[in-house]
């Protein structure tokens, strides 16, 4: 087998065809190997283990081999004649044979992989881990066999391998091991030992199996309570490429525990600070603050962020795990503002941040520590456009049954003007969000909120306008007298804006939803897929509604027609009424009054609390009364 390794590789470069990264990076992988396992083949200048021996003995001469054939192939990138590389292969090749200490055996396997490391492109690292549930079932499924459930080199074909498979729960050992090294094991195997190229899994895979198998002899020590006390001050390549000793000596800062920490926590070193829920946690912490400081203003301020810069952004994955949950944190966040909006409140401000700060922990873990299945990312993607376009698909298409019901089919195009310019503008709203300007949560559910109380209050109007012309010879009436002079020019325009406010107003806030959505898919992307898959059955489903409506609405007689239309339009004035309410509530500006009961019905717009009841209540109200006088009184034109 090393006959035939040495063929190939030499006849490659006789062709000119050398890999130069991937013969650097072998040699990389069995420098930082002999620097490890040196010590279970020599102990006090005699040979402890002739099979490591050997092993070591092997491995410098492939060093110097690769080493050689990098210098030969004289690739500017590489050029090995300006370094040390090949003198200290061969110091390695004869510190071996002459059975030298592990100190003098790691500093050359150092200063070989340092020089190497200076001249290496830089690696495409992870943008993020897999969910630690995901990262056990690889584990378990590619390593376990071999090194043991617990990573500990005892599995079950261990005995039968030599050298025996690594056991990555020694602490000394992985204090020598980079992540760097442990990825390229994973990726290309490891030469005359059992260890295979794992190529059939994607790169995010070997990279999250490379962080946790260097995790292992240190997830003892590790604090995950403190671990963000102190940030890294260093690049994800440079935590990769050197090892726990390496980093300790490098950084005159840090200790060696807190490199341990980090290697133990290794979810530190990505994209936590911007998750939701850090933002949540960093704003309540803040607002906190701000309070013992005396700052109740900015206290609130920060305890609005909290919830919708951060928590709201990940309700729906939430809900799709545990809705209970989602529920109980939406309620503390809340009423949290209320408890901040006191002063001299100390000890019951510290006792409720506790609190929450204990539920977003089980929040983290339960959106960490599970997966969403395919199953679950098609319905999460499925109801969050039904969830967010329904209302504003209803309403847009009572708007054009009323018209075609009216034969005015060419006012029709001011509604399609209105939603069509809305998703325009809703899209182009995010990306501003995203590039240019910064659009707060508060902001906006602020605009939503308005947007949803003007909407409301429009459609009341239009609810009763139809109530009252049930009658089908008061429509008559009115057909003949008033259709044209009512649905002029500006009356039209005011169709376009209510089709506009009543899509815009819910487009930005889907996006936001599904960009939350889709960081949750995980693996090789393949589910991605299925929020596709749920998005089209969403628009699917839709359709179907816009197709029903429009067959079977335009068919009823015309007093049956406005009838259950104006009760429909109430109805999504009811609904919108106490959304606008809850979106303004939770942008601060309007206050929590907390019902005695959880009376809470999300998809009418009902919530817990006084203000948004009694909203729906004066609506409710309202149209008793015009109920009842229209009982008495026959409608006349209006």
């Amino acid at each position: 087998m090393m006959s035939t390794f040495f063929s190939a590789s030499i006849s490659a470069q006789q062709q000119g065809k050398i890999d130069v990264v991937k013969e650097s990076r072998q040699i990389l992988q069995m420098a930082e190997y002999i620097g490890v396992d040196y010590s279970e083949a020599v102990v006090n200048g005699e040979v402890a283990s002739e099979d490591e021996f050997a092993e070591m003995q092997q491995f410098a001469s492939l060093i110097l081999q690769k080493g050689t054939a990098l210098r030969d192939a004289n690739e500017a990138s590489f050029d090995l004649s300006q370094t040390s590389v090949i003198a200290n292969a061969q110091a390695l090749q004869r510190a071996i044979l002459a059975k030298s200490s592990m100190d003098e055996i790691q500093g050359l396997t150092q200063q070989i992989r340092q020089q190497l490391l200076a001249m290496s492109p830089a690696l495409q690292l992870p943008a993020q881990l897999l969910p630690q549930s995901q990262v056990d079932t690889l584990f378990a499924t590619n390593c376990a066999a071999c090194h043991g459930p617990a990573g500990e080199g005892n599995g079950p074909l261990a005995k039968s391998f030599s050298p025996q498979p690594t056991n990555f729960t020694d602490k000394e050992r992985a204090l020598n091991r980079s992540l760097l090294g442990l990825y390229d094991a994973i990726s290309a195997g490891l030469n005359d030992t059992a260890m295979r190229a794992f190529t059939e899994l994607n790169d995010q895979q070997r990279w999250s199996l490379a962080f946790y198998a260097g995790s292992l002899a240190f997830t003892q020590t590790s604090d995950k309570t403190h671990v963000n006390d102190v940030q890294p001050n260093m690049t994800l390549q440079s935590w990769i490429n050197n090892n726990p000793v390496q980093i300790a000596g490098q950084h005159e800062d840090l200790t060696l525990a807190q490199v341990e920490q980090w290697r133990g926590t290794p979810e530190v070193f990505f994209s936590q600070s911007d998750s939701p829920i850090a933002t949540t946690k960093t704003n309540l912490i803040a607002a906190v603050k701000a309070y013992q400081e005396g700052n109740l203003a900015q206290a609130q301020t920060l305890a609005v962020s909290a919830y919708l810069d951060g928590f709201e952004l990940i309700e729906n994955n939430l809900d799709a795990r545990d809705s209970a949950l989602r529920k109980s944190v939406e309620r503390q966040l809340l009423s949290f503002r209320n408890v901040l909006s006191v002063a001299s409140n100390e000890q019951q401000v510290t006792t409720e941040l506790q609190k929450i700060l204990g539920q977003l922990e089980q929040v983290d873990n339960t959106l960490t520590g599970q997966v969403l299945s395919n199953n679950a990312m098609f319905s999460a993607s499925l109801i969050i456009l039904l969830r967010e376009g329904l209302e504003a698909l209803l309403i847009v298409l009572a708007l054009i049954t009323v018209l075609m019901k009216t034969q005015r089919y060419d006012a029709i195009r001011y509604v399609h003007l209105g939603w069509v310019s809305a998703l325009i503008a809703g899209g182009l709203t995010w990306w501003a969000a995203e590039n240019l300007i910064n659009i707060s949560g508060a902001s906006r559910e602020l605009m939503e909120g308005g947007a949803a109380l003007l909407a409301a209050g429009i459609l009341f109007y239009v609810g009763y306008w139809m109530h009252s012309k049930t009658q089908a010879s008061v429509w008559q009436e009115y057909i003949q007298n008033n259709v044209e002079r009512h649905l002029s020019t500006g009356t039209l325009w005011g169709l376009t804006g209510l089709a506009f406010i009543s899509v815009y107003r819910e487009v930005f806030e889907t996006i936001l939803f599904y960009q939350s959505l889709l960081t949750q898919a995980v693996g090789d992307g393949s589910q991605v897929s299925y929020v596709w898959y749920g998005l089209l059955a969403a628009v699917a489903a839709l359709s179907l509604i816009t197709w029903l409506m429009l067959k079977y609405s335009v068919k009823l007689p015309i007093g049956r027609f406005f009838a259950l239309s104006s009760y429909f339009m109430l109805i999504l004035a009811f609904v919108l009424a106490g959304k606008g309410i809850s979106a303004l509530q939770e942008a601060a500006v309007v206050g929590i009054a907390p019902f005695p009961m959880d009376v809470s019905v999300s998809w009418l717009g009902i919530s817990a609390t006084w203000q948004g009841l009694l909203t729906q209540g004066v609506i409710v109200l309202l149209f008793m009364v015009m109920a009842i006088r229209k009982e008495k009184t026959p409608s006349t034109a209006i």
